[in-house]
């Protein structure tokens, strides 16, 4: 494939053994269908096998034996820590590490070290575009890291996103996921309140998605989120629970008082309390209704 063909150019040292996908969440198992439709899918790896998907699932050895390139896509900093631990003695300096996780600086340069003394290269890779968007092929990266390496993977990432932005240093890639987050966050908040406040005045959902749309507060948000409000639709696109934890991340590494982001907070945690934690996070919604 033309993939395969930019691989064999942007990895000129050797023979291109292909890619392999850890993580088969929702974006995972997404960005694995799409690397498998351009044929260089090596292998993946779920740490509960997901025998519903189409895909070669394999252990974390033979992922690495298999692939030269390994993108991580998991929960947290603890879940890529467990990862790495279990692939560190399988990597050699063959190998390119795609982190694309959403955990701090100061874990991104941990595991930044211990990739790197194995002889391995490493990329902190965090993106925004949540199930929609990593369907088409629309996802956006914030790449951390050395900038050859970054042109070097370009031809990978194009494949499963729209822009890709070499933001600075690991720990800037790690900030900017997480600033992105917190918008997301409190627009949601705002804009299921100001539904919530036009329908308790009789104001049809139509006429308040007419005037919106020409309204400055309309945003690419409102547009993807605009048919789960109406449907109450909460089947998710990224959960209230995974929102919740990157909002948490946020307040770690704040320096000094972001109210709008302990506002967030004390909103989905009592949405997750609630029992909406795997639901989207539109569902903040329902803790209005109530």
């Amino acid at each position: 494939t033309s993939l395969a063909k930019a691989l064999n150019v942007a990895f000129s040292g050797g023979a291109v053994m292909g890619l392999s996908v850890v993580g088969l969440g929702i974006i995972g198992s997404i960005w694995a269908g799409r690397y498998a439709s351009e044929g260089i899918l090596a292998a993946s790896w779920n740490r509960s096998p997901k025998h519903d998907l189409n895909l070669k699932q394999t252990d974390l050895a033979n992922c690495a034996k298999v692939a030269k390139v390994l993108h991580i896509c998991v929960y947290d900093a603890d879940s890529v820590r467990s990862v790495l631990n279990q692939l560190l003695p399988h990597l050699k300096d063959k190998h390119v590490i795609i982190q694309s996780s959403t955990i701090d600086g100061t874990s991104a340069a941990e595991f930044h070290s211990q990739v790197t003394a194995t002889g391995a290269r490493y990329l902190e890779a965090p993106f925004t575009g949540s199930k929609p968007a990593a369907e088409q092929g629309k996802t956006i990266f914030y790449l951390g890291g050395e900038a050859d390496l970054v042109f070097e993977v370009e031809p990978i990432l194009e494949k499963v996103s729209v822009t890709r932005f070499h933001v600075g240093t690991l720990e800037q890639a790690t900030v900017m996921k997480l600033a992105m987050n917190l918008q997301i966050s409190g627009i949601s908040q705002a804009l299921c309140e100001a539904l919530t406040l036009a329908r308790g005045a009789e104001i049809d959902d139509d006429r308040f998605f007419e005037v919106m749309k020409v309204n400055a507060a309309w945003s690419g948000l409102a547009e993807l989120k605009e048919p789960k409000l109406r449907s109450s639709d909460y089947n998710p696109q990224f959960s209230i629970k995974n929102l919740h934890k990157d909002m948490r991340l946020a307040k770690l590494i704040a320096q000094g008082e972001l109210p709008q982001l302990e506002r967030s907070i004390d909103c989905l945690a009592a949405a997750e309390e609630a029992g909406y934690a795997n639901e989207d996070f539109i569902s903040l919604i329902r803790m209005l209704e109530k």
